[in-house]
Order: C-alpha cells, then sequence, then structure tokens
C-alpha cells in the first residue's frame, strides 16, 4: 500500500520472510507506521488492523494499488483471458471504493527466479537487492512492479523514467539499504544483508535432480511442494525446503544440468520430491518458445 512517505505491502510474501529470526511480520499499528515513515517502506502480514476479516488490500487504507495477477499452470488463473477478467474486476471493484489500481499480467507456467522455498527465496531477493545475481523473468517483473507504484504515487510520469529509476536503486545498492534497514526497524538482525548466510535455516540434505534423458525443457506442469508452503493458516512451514538452481522453460537439461536442486530435511521428503519434479517436468527434442514474462498492463 502506497502511504504518506512510503509503501507497506501486506501479503504473502511474510511466508518468506519469517525465516528471518526476531523480524515482526505482525507488527503492531504504530510500528508499523513508524518504520514506513523512517525506512520507506515495511513488509508485514495481515493484523488485527489490517486486513483482518477480508484479507483485501482496501481494507488496509492504501492510497494506490499495484497488482501482480500470475498466469499459468503454477497460478490460480489459467489463462491470460481469465486473468484478464480478474484483473479489471479488482480494478473497477477498487475504482469504487476510490481506490487507484494497477495491474500487471505475469507468468507463472515456470519458477519465478532460480529458486522456490522460504529461505532459499529470501537468499535469492538479497543476491538480486545487492545487484550479485538478477534472474532475468524475475528482474522483469521487479522492476515493472515497481515502476508502476512510481506512476501510482506520482512520483513519476513517465513510466521508461520510472524503470530507470527502480534500477538504478539497485545498481546503486540503496535498494539493499533500505531493506536492511526494514529488517532491523521490524525487529530482525542489524546486520542481516551482508550476514544473512548465519541467521537463515539451511537444509541438512541438498540434492539435485537429474532427468531421465537429455533434451528440452518444454513445460513444468505442477507446483512441486517440500513444505515449504502453507494450504492454510497455521500449518507449519520447513522454512529451509525448496529449490534452487531451478532450469527454465527452452534450457537444455542432461546428465550435467539438473531440473533443480533439492533442500529437503529428510531422505524420504527429498526422494518423494524428486519422482514429482522428473514427472511434472516435460522435455522436448525441439526448440520451445519462451513464454512472455509480461502479458498486459491494466491501469484505472
Amino acid at each position: 500500500m502506497i502511504s504518506g512517505r512510503g509503501l507497506g505491502y501486506t501479503g504473502g510474501t511474510v511466508d518468506k520472510i519469517e525465516c528471518i529470526p526476531g523480524y515482526q511480520s505482525m507488527p503492531d499499528t504504530s510500528l508499523f507506521h513508524r518504520v514506513v515513515k523512517s525506512v520507506g517502506c515495511a513488509v508485514i502480514g495481515q493484523t488485527a488492523d489490517y486486513c483482518v476479516h477480508t484479507r483485501q488490500k482496501i481494507a488496509g487504507g492504501s492510497h494506490g494499488l499495484a497488482m501482480d495477477v500470475k498466469v499459468g499452470s503454477g497460478a490460480f488463473m489459467p489463462t491470460v483471458k481469465r486473468a484478464s477478467e480478474l484483473a479489471e474486476s479488482i480494478i473497477g471493484t477498487a475504482a469504487q471504493a476510490g481506490l487507484k489500481t494497477h495491474a500487471i499480467i505475469t507468468d507463472m507456467n515456470e519458477v519465478l527466479g532460480d529458486t522456490a522455498g522460504s529461505a532459499l527465496e529470501i537468499v535469492e531477493s538479497i543476491r538480486y537487492l545487492k545487484d550479485e545475481h538478477r534472474e532475468s523473468r524475475l528482474d522483469q517483473v521487479t522492476l515493472n512492479l515497481c515502476a508502476e507504484m512510481l506512476v501510482l504515487s506520482g512520483a513519476e510520469q513517465d513510466r521508461d523514467v520510472a524503470m530507470r529509476r527502480v534500477d538504478e536503486a539497485v545498481t546503486s545498492g540503496r535498494a539493499a539499504e533500505k531493506f536492511d534497514q526494514m529488517v532491523a526497524g521490524l525487529g530482525g538482525p542489524v546486520d542481516f544483508i551482508n550476514n544473512y548466510a548465519t541467521y537463515l535455516p539451511v537444509a541438512p540434505i541438498i540434492q539435485p535432480v537429474y532427468p531421465l534423458s537429455s533434451g528440452i525443457l518444454s513445460s513444468v506442469d505442477a507446483i512441486i511442494e517440500l513444505g515449504g508452503g502453507r494450504r492454510a493458516m497455521g500449518d507449519a512451514l520447513d522454512l529451509a525446503a525448496g529449490l534452487t538452481d531451478v532450469a527454465h522453460i527452452g534450457d537444455t537439461v542432461d546428465e550435467s544440468r539438473p531440473f533443480a536442486v533439492i533442500h529437503g530435511s529428510s531422505d524420504k521428503q527429498v526422494q518423494a520430491a524428486t519422482k514429482i519434479i522428473q514427472d511434472a517436468c516435460v522435455i522436448s527434442e525441439s526448440t520451445v518458445a519462451k513464454n512472455p514474462v509480461i502479458y498486459k498492463l491494466f491501469t484505472a
């Protein structure tokens, strides 16, 4: 949500950031406002004051909302048409409540970035913010969503200029600095950005998953579950579980390039995930077209 001097986010990202020791993902209102005012941003979950019943972003008192509407096999909306209808419906409903909303339709037929899992995605996010590694699909979605927030807030009128400003925030190190300040402000370690490896959980088993035959990854038919995601509120999370080095559609996979590397807590868990991944990934002998990362932009 865009507020007076910054941006607060309530949503699914909290499942990932909960792995940071001491981090208050559900702070009281005064702490939330104080961090947003002093740092410029805050990432929190739904609280007694924000989205408690409806879990709708309108209930949080937003001044502007930039939404990422996913489409594909890993999303609620399987087609661009359905996702577009959802985006238009959300924008129309928000407009009636006086909330200016923009929506970007983005692809979720494969993993966004190179990782999946709470602690592992935090590591990838930190490396992104420090400009160490920026996977191209993740980079496009991040830059476009952040640029749209600048346009919504009135900080920029031109989207191209907004994109350059967002990119510069990463390359200059300011984005990483702000993230570090936010983590500390919400109760996490004061040195998290530079010493994250000492704070994040690590799975005891790390094992690559190779294809049964070599070829080009043409599609991924399922979402892999390793205990790293909730099915319902209150479910325990395996914060260290997940995947790294995930192959993308169009990549060649063989005995030297696995589908992914599994991070798991038990042999049984890793063996089950290995079979699921091998069954879920479809290999082709010919080159396959890559899906666009961003399909459409909808504005009020």
